[in-house]
């Protein structure tokens, strides 16, 4: 539980407080007060008289009642302190900065449930342990630097980790980025990194609360809540860049198909974060490049103007925007000719606009002017302007300045000179501005940004899915891998167009399907989950003599209780499952078959239930993509029925926990539509 206490204590005691600086509580009490903090302040230390100009009490029985307890001082002291602070003092928040528990030892987490308990008879929020603790523009409450600057509009920052905090905040800083809380969770016995999101949701305030949130977090313990509350903050305006760090093992492990050897909790992850809308991130750089990008004027399209003194960034930060599916489109014609009469002979226009060393401030003004008001076909800006050793940059970042308040674009400040112009960069900052120091880092932050799909709708949809039929066989079938009967009866629920095929142990059914069907067909054993790795699979069948070989020589391999044939399909091969993940629920997978998913890997996460824009995002994001939509003369294959299998198949999944498995490769995309060739579901109840 979050409450006021926590947020703007009316009074702070510091439990081991200290007149060394480089001590925790020391370090803290220093913080409390260089910030200036308004409320009644008392320090607890049994071997000082005065602590830093403030009186030291021997006790925390001596002290006052107070709000907020900070506590530093040996883990195992920490639950009877914190019983006489609760009981005795009326204290309705901890932020425990102390280690040595649940993340050291078995004697550390019995210390850690106690103090749980403890704040929670209490009805008291309880923060860490483990933590460097919390500071917002009431009280900065941390033993640690840096301490950003404060502002109602800066961003909301989460953290699991302490330390990676401060390199993230070292790193925000630097880029000019402003704070509206920092909070550190440690090892979140109460309170974690989904219940701040929560509490930041459920008393939103649009005209008073940041509608910036960065997130650093080290695992997802409540996937349903943070998905909720980190989706309606995004409705309701605000943007989330978030990093999740660590990989579990469970991704590693070996798997029987495809699904199951790329799918892992991580996946989980990316497939969570598309659905929320949440922005991913990889590194301390692209977390605070993302989040600066949220400070500037949300950009509306795909077209990008760069705008620069140096050909050699503007060409680098080009193939970085490119890669992310941003253009940078050719500008050429009357409007271009008439831009290069203003410039210094030498200058380009063709896109980079490149106004040279020599150019002036009043040479970047006019570049900004055109691609704001005359060029139709830009978006959006990006200034790369250094320090040429030939112009005032006072002048010139004030003249980006100006530009930036005034345009409708957004323009996003490139100023790599952050030594030989230390000044003038601080000085363009200080008027509260970020700055992106390197064009290729953000050029790809940015393509995050846009490549990051809105919330996904929370509406409950069917799509023709037969949720009864569902359930009734889901509750009759046995544990275990389907027989492929079974299969195509779970699959035809949801309306997933099958191959015509036969399974049977006898050839004289084989053969007489084989010529209904017409020749060439295929054929494969039923048993072995792993067909191919034992010879169990025969294309291109053009006769019934080759057929009855086939069929000879399969029922001779282990384990093989039948043969398989269908008509041999012509098509892209497209590739389509889902993996059951505790606690997030079925991750959906899709992307090309063949070589893409096998070696490549190319493929896009949803989490089921998916609806049709989630679906069509996964789709788009695909290297592949360009296949599916038809290149190079070919035929583009049928994206809408592709999207309507993914989401009947996310639909049928949503009804369908028991399904721990489901690998349909390939689905083969046909002059006639697509149609799942073979699959594999693995039922768990």
């Amino acid at each position: 539980m979050i409450n006021q206490e926590l947020i703007n204590p009316q009074s702070i005691v510091v439990v081991g407080g200290s007149n060394n600086v480089h001590k925790p509580g020391g370090r803290t009490v220093r913080n409390l007060l260089e910030g200036k903090y308004k409320g009644a302040l008392y320090v607890v230390n049994a071997k000082e008289t005065e602590v830093q100009g403030l009186k030291s009490y021997q006790s925390v029985k001596d002290i006052p009642e107070t709000e907020l307890a900070i506590i530093s001082i040996p883990n195992k002291s920490c639950p009877e302190v914190m019983e006489v602070l609760a009981n005795e003092k009326n204290v309705k928040a901890f932020i425990v900065v102390s280690a040595g528990f649940g993340e050291e030892t078995e004697e550390g987490a019995i210390l850690e449930d106690q103090l749980l308990k403890i704040a929670n008879d209490a009805e008291a929020s309880l923060i860490g342990p483990n933590c460097i603790g919390v500071m917002n523009m009431n009280y900065h409450g941390v033993f640690t630097q840096p301490i950003p600057e404060f502002h109602p509009d800066g961003v909301d920052f989460i953290s699991s980790s302490g330390g990676t905090a401060l390199f993230i905040m070292e790193s925000a800083l630097t880029k000019g980025l402003r704070f509206s809380s920092v909070w550190t969770v440690g090892n979140s016995k109460q309170i974690g990194v989904e219940d701040i999101i929560e509490y930041m949701d459920q008393r939103f305030d649009p005209a008073l609360d940041s509608k910036i949130k960065m997130i650093y977090m080290e695992s997802v313990k409540d996937p349903d809540k943070l998905l909720y509350h980190a989706s309606s903050l995004i409705r309701k305006g605000c943007r989330i860049a978030a990093i999740k760090a660590g990989s579990t093992e469970s991704g590693k492990r070996a798997a029987s198909s495809h699904t199951g050897a790329m799918a892992s909790s991580d996946s989980a992850v990316e497939a969570l974060f598309r659905k929320a809308g949440i922005v991913r991130c990889f590194s301390r750089e692209e977390l605070t490049t993302v989040t600066s990008i949220f400070t500037l004027k949300e950009v509306k399209g795909k077209n990008c103007a760069i705008v620069t003194h140096a050909g050699g960034p503007a060409v680098m930060l080009a193939d970085a925007l490119s890669k992310g599916r941003i253009n940078v489109p050719d500008l050429s014609g009357p409007v271009a000719d008439e831009l290069k009469t203003k410039l210094y002979p030498g200058a380009a226009v063709g896109n980079p606009i490149d106004v040279i060393g020599t150019g002036t401030p009043e040479h970047l003004a006019t570049a900004i002017d055109y691609c704001e008001n005359r060029f139709d076909n830009i978006d959006l800006m990006m200034v790369i302007f250094g320090s040429p050793g030939l112009v005032k940059l006072y002048d010139a970042y004030e003249v980006l300045h100006k530009k930036m308040e005034e345009c409708a674009k957004p323009i996003f400040p490139v100023l790599p000179s952050i030594v030989t112009a230390s000044p003038e960069v601080k000085s363009f900052i200080k008027k509260g501005h970020v700055n992106f120091s390197d064009e290729v880092t953000l050029g790809t932050a940015l393509s995050r940004v846009i490549n990051t799909p809105r919330p996904a709708s929370t509406d409950i949809q069917l799509y023709g899915v037969n949720v009864p039929e569902i359930r009734r066989l889901v509750e009759a079938l046995p544990n275990g891998y389907l027989s492929p009967e079974d299969v195509r009866r779970v699959l035809s629920t949801a309306r997933i167009p099958l191959v015509e095929e036969l399974a049977s142990p006898t050839k004289k059914e084989l053969t007489a399907f084989a010529k209904k069907v017409k020749y060439p067909v295929v054929a494969k054993v039923v048993g072995p989950v792993h067909k191919s790795d034992i010879g169990g699979v025969a294309l291109n069948i053009r006769s019934e003599e080759h057929l009855v070989l086939e069929y000879q020589r399969m029922m001779k391999l282990p384990d093989v209780t039948a043969v398989l044939v269908q008509p041999m399909l012509q098509g892209q091969e497209l590739f389509l499952g889902a993996k059951y993940e505790d606690r997030f629920g079925h991750i959906v997978l899709c992307g090309l078959g063949g070589i893409f998913v096998e070696v490549l890997q190319d493929v896009s996460y949803g989490l089921a239930p998916l609806s049709y824009d989630e679906t069509f995002s996964m789709i788009r994001s695909l290297r592949g993509y360009p296949i599916i939509k038809g290149t190079r003369g070919q035929k583009g294959i049928d994206e809408q029925q592709y999207a309507d299998i993914i989401v009947r198949l996310s639909t049928l999944l949503r009804f369908s926990p028991e399904i721990k498995e489901i690998d349909i490769n390939p689905i083969v995309a046909t002059e006639r539509g697509l149609f799942a060739v073979d699959a594999r579901i693995r039922i768990e109840k």
